[in-house]
């Protein structure tokens, strides 16, 4: 039976490393909506679309883009994903009330409530801003890597794309994020509670093959 798995968490907790860890584990299509989002605002073909320019300047400034236009694309995208028979795994969906009282009955409709399995990683501020502040992102196949001195990757390691920091990486942009997390995506987790489900809490501190190891265990739990 196909899984539906949404991963929270603040800019910088690794959702999308233990996302596209966990869809390779478990079979299933890692929806990023972030970098969908980021795509979608950022093709040349969409420069003359006024309401695409307008999600453009709020993802670009950390604010979170209109509840109702990013409902709409990703519903679109789910129901996609389903019709073509796959589970799914989101990395930060839904971000606001709005947008999970749409997507969180729909995903029960489309996968069966036992299936849908939410997530919080939890890291520090501090964390955040430092893993934020120091990661460079591969153009081509989207892999995150951590800066360092020692380190200077000219291309990514693994498909040899010229590497980019994103806009919402800059430490004014990484602190409205924050904040925004804090204020419009952490009221989801009552909503979650309310309609019945536990939000299991993950520490994101550690390695992300120790946070992968407490995910899986903790899905596959679900699953016996």
């Amino acid at each position: 039976m196909k899984l539906a798995v949404i991963i929270y968490g603040p800019p910088g907790s690794g959702k999308g490393t233990q996302a596209n860890l966990l869809a390779e584990k478990f079979g299933l299509y890692h929806l990023d909506t972030g970098r969908y989002i980021e795509q979608v605002v950022h093709d040349p073909a969409n420069r003359a679309n006024k309401i695409i320019e307008r999600e453009r300047r709020f993802f670009d400034t950390g604010i979170l883009c209109t509840p109702s236009w990013v409902r709409a694309i990703v519903e679109k995208k789910t129901r996609e994903i389903r019709a073509a028979g796959f589970g799914i795994i989101y990395s930060g969906s839904p971000r606001t009330l709005p947008e999970a009282g749409a997507l969180i009955p729909l995903l029960e409709k489309l996968y069966g409530k036992k299936r849908v399995l939410p997530f919080v990683l939890k890291v520090r501020p501090g964390t955040s801003q430092f893993r934020n502040g120091n990661r460079w992102i591969c153009r081509l196949c989207g892999r995150p890597l951590m800066y360092s001195p020692r380190l200077k990757y000219p291309h990514c390691p693994a498909c040899g794309s010229p590497l980019h920091r994103r806009t919402l990486d800059a430490p004014e942009v990484i602190k409205k994020r924050l904040v925004e997390y804090h204020e419009r995506t952490e009221p989801i987790f009552n909503y979650l509670k309310k309609r019945g489900y536990k939000l299991i809490a993950i520490d994101g501190e550690p390695l992300p093959y120790k946070v992968f190891a407490s995910l899986r265990s903790a899905i596959e739990r679900r699953l016996r």
